[in-house]
């Protein structure tokens, strides 16, 4: 009895360690749901730990001659929490500073099914990480932002994709996906 759980116990470690070592990633294929909406994530992003303001955080694979993935942070506050949709945007777009040959911002607005749904994006020298209590790892040159706003049944979900130009660029198809598969849910 002691050689079994002793086993048992050796098995649990290697297993937590394993889990460790690998960030805590699990695979992203199923739909997730916050304000009243659901939405599917692309099969080749990874969900990874977030924090406590996000509803979910993915990591997407990085693109050669970049030196890491985007990743999409995914946020809801609650019925009317969070502030505007022009606030929002805004904010996002100062933590973009334009740099030479940068594309002009954007925004626009689509509807998926009966969804209000405000579209944006960004490019530049990202500050984005360094505010809200967020370890600052300093200024990062050649990113690039694709953002979107939804406005669900239970308040707004924002989705914001950020990463260096390159991946961000590979990955907007991916994005725009995820925005057109939203759904009103129960």
């Amino acid at each position: 009895m002691e050689e079994s759980a002793a086993m048992t116990l050796t098995a649990l470690v290697l297993l937590a360690q394993l889990a460790s070592s690998h960030g805590g990633t699990v695979p992203a294929t199923s739909p997730t749901s916050a304000g009243g909406l659901s939405w599917i994530v692309p099969k080749e992003w990874t969900a990874v730990a977030g924090s406590s303001m996000r509803v979910a955080t993915y990591r997407t694979p990085v693109t050669p001659g970049d030196k890491e993935g985007a990743e999409l942070a995914i946020f809801y506050f609650g019925q009317g929490q969070g502030g505007g949709v022009d606030a929002n945007v805004d904010r996002w777009f100062s933590q973009l500073t334009p740099e030479t040959g940068s594309k002009k911002s954007s925004r626009s607005h689509m509807k998926v099914g009966d969804i209000s749904v405000t579209i944006c994006a960004a490019e530049g020298t990202y500050t984005g990480g360094m505010g809200m209590g967020a370890a600052s790892t300093g200024p990062k040159k050649g990113y690039a932002l694709e953002g979107a706003i939804a406005e669900g049944p239970r308040g707004s979900v924002f989705f914001k994709l950020t990463g260096p130009k390159k991946t961000v660029g590979k990955d907007k198809a991916a994005f725009d996906a995820l925005v057109k598969s939203l759904k009103k849910s129960s």
